[in-house]
Parts: structure tokens; C-alpha cells; sequence
């Protein structure tokens, strides 16, 4: 089959659950200080409850497919209805579904996102089922026929295939997109390095950046002059609603985030990253261009409940953030340059 990229990742079924009788608490034994609470052995009505696809792996391959890429997902879902919905989905957008893989033994990834009236904030309750279990035995090596790859957040044993992935794609001359998630970030670190230095774009947000790196995510400079050690290509660094950051080595591009009021944070990542790789292949390496369509992309999903109804399609218009262009000055790589 003639790909332009196959991206992998997860698949999951999102259920959305809103309720007026959801309660934010301030409590100290959380990570974040408030906790999400009910009265326990009650009946809890629920306003709103919607349901979709999500995961890291179909919500950047809808991206792509949105702007006219011939796009595949490799995967892995369970036997089940879930399981089912998305393979129809993937063909409702026009995605080659033939590398997805079905698994007998978990049920496909679940996620329950619940949300208090008013709030802005949200709790996901995460089931890590069949994705985690996709194996590098399990991936049909000899059909992975593509310009690019697109790693998205990679758990469990799927983790594990990070390395083979990125060194078949080194060997086919096939680019590679890297948006690791903690699983990722948490293998043996000579084992990271080798798989970060033939990557051409990293996708971070300030976290992973700061988890990564071991730097404070306040020091971004610092941080960039490590990841341009560590990887050949762009760096990108993403920071919610305060923006984005991008490094080619010699310069950093930084953009604001648009102005608005989000509708559900679901995909916000996703969107950014999927969007900057296409309108960074779609311009032929505008690095500028493409944070100004992960933007808008970002933006547009943000106003629409789930990690795909708001996508932009190709031939769409979109606002477009101001990018600031400045020298890297502690960057090694600026000097060679």
C-alpha cells in the first residue's frame, strides 16, 4: 500500500460523564491538592455523558488523514465492541486499518473522563488493556511501507517496540515523529539516547521536557541545549495554554496559545503534535508554519467535546499565532552552524 505516514500509539473508547453532584475538595494526600469526590454509596445522577474514540495513535492519524496524508494506524484493540467502533472509525476517515491488530486476551483501552458542572478541570479514569499488550512480533514488519512514522505515547509491552520501530525506520530511510509518553521516557537511558538520536522531530510537553532532561521546566533554554544534544533534528516543547516552543538547533520559535475558553482538554496534545508534523511536511520543513497549524489545530479541538470533532480538515481556514524567531544562544549547535 502507498502510505505517506502510519502512526502508532493507542486506540480507546472515552466516556464522558458530567455531573452537578461531582464535588472539588481541597485535600493534601493528592498529588494536585483538590480531589473529585462523591457521597460514597450513593446513586449519583449524571447531566451529560457522551461517548468516542480516543488515544494517542487514532487521534494523530485523524490529523492526518483531515489534511489530505494517505495515513494508516498500527495498533493493537480487543476482540469487543470497542474494539469494533474503532475499526469502523478508522474507516470513516479514510484510514488504512490492516495494520491494526486484535488481541483475545485484554479488552480494548477505556478511559472515563469526569468532569463537575462549572469545572474546568477533569479526572480520567484509565483502563490499560490490549494497546499495551502489541508486541514487536506482533507488528507486520514487511507492510510498513510509509515516508513517515508517527511514535505517539507507547505503554505496557508496546514500549518495548519504540527502539526496533525507530531503527527499521532508520534502515527503509523512513522519517520518524516522537511524542514519547512516561513509559517511554522511563527506558534504560543508554537505550533512550540511541533511539533519540535518529529522531527527527521530538514532541515534549514542559513535563516530559523537564522528566527527560532532568532540568526545571522554568529553565527552558537550558533544556533545549540538552535536547539539541541529544537529538539531530526539531524539538518541540508545548506548555498548555502559555504555548508552544521549538527548537531547529540554531534558532527557538516561540508562539503563544490561542485565546479561548476550552470546551474539554481531551487531545489537546495530540492535536498540537499531529498538527505541527503536518504543516511542517506540508510546507517542506517551515517550522514556523507548522507551530501556527498545531495551533490552530490544537485550538479547534479544544472548542469540541473528544479528541477528533474538532480537527481541521485541509483547505480549512484557521487563525494563525505570531511566532517569534530568536538565536539559541546556549545551544551547542548554534556555533557549528
Amino acid at each position: 500500500m502507498s502510505i505517506d505516514i502510519i502512526t502508532f500509539g493507542s486506540a480507546t473508547k472515552d466516556i464522558f460523564l458530567k455531573s452537578k453532584k461531582f464535588r472539588v475538595v481541597g485535600e493534601k494526600k493528592f498529588i494536585t491538592g483538590q480531589g473529585l469526590c462523591w457521597s460514597l454509596g450513593s446513586k449519583i445522577d449524571v447531566e451529560d455523558m457522551l461517548f468516542s474514540i480516543g488515544g494517542g495513535g487514532t487521534n494523530t492519524a485523524a490529523t492526518f488523514a483531515n489534511q489530505g496524508f494517505k495515513t494508516a494506524f498500527c495498533g493493537m484493540v480487543g476482540q469487543d465492541q470497542a474494539g469494533r467502533e474503532v475499526l469502523k472509525e478508522l474507516g470513516g476517515l479514510g484510514i488504512t486499518a490492516a495494520l491494526v491488530k486484535k488481541n483475545n486476551r485484554k479488552i480494548t483501552n477505556h478511559s472515563i473522563i469526569l468532569s463537575a458542572s462549572g469545572k474546568k478541570e477533569r479526572t480520567i479514569l484509565a483502563y490499560r488493556g490490549a494497546a499495551g499488550e502489541l508486541s514487536k512480533k506482533d507488528i507486520p514488519w514487511a507492510e510498513l511501507k510509509a515516508k513517515w512514522f508517527y511514535l505517539a505515547p507507547l505503554s505496557g509491552k508496546s514500549a518495548l517496540t519504540s527502539e526496533a520501530l525507530v531503527d527499521f525506520a532508520g534502515k527503509n530511510k523512513i522519517k520518524v515523529a516522537l511524542n514519547p509518553g512516561n513509559s517511554q521516557l522511563a527506558l534504560p537511558q543508554k537505550q533512550l539516547e540511541r533511539i533519540l538520536a535518529k529522531i527527527n522531530i521530538l514532541l515534549l510537553n514542559r513535563e516530559e521536557a523537564s522528566l527527560l532532561t532532568k532540568i526545571p521546566y522554568q529553565k527552558e533554554a537550558e533544556i533545549f541545549k540538552k535536547l539539541d544534544k541529544l537529538v539531530p533534528g526539531v524539538c518541540v516543547m508545548t506548555k498548555g495554554m502559555e504555548g508552544a516552543v521549538v527548537s531547529d538547533g540554531q534558532y527557538l520559535y516561540k508562539a503563544k496559545a490561542m485565546n479561548l475558553e476550552p470546551v474539554d482538554w481531551t487531545g489537546a496534545g495530540d492535536s498540537f503534535g499531529s498538527g505541527f508534523v503536518s504543516g511542517f511536511i506540508q510546507s517542506k520543513g517551515d517550522i514556523e508554519y507548522g507551530i501556527r497549524l498545531g495551533a490552530a489545530n490544537s485550538a479547534a479541538c479544544l472548542k469540541k467535546i473528544g479528541a477528533k470533532e474538532g480537527l481541521l480538515k485541509k483547505g480549512e481556514k484557521w487563525p494563525q499565532v505570531k511566532v517569534e524567531k530568536e538565536l539559541c544562544a546556549l545551544n551547542n549547535r548554534c556555533s557549528v552552524k
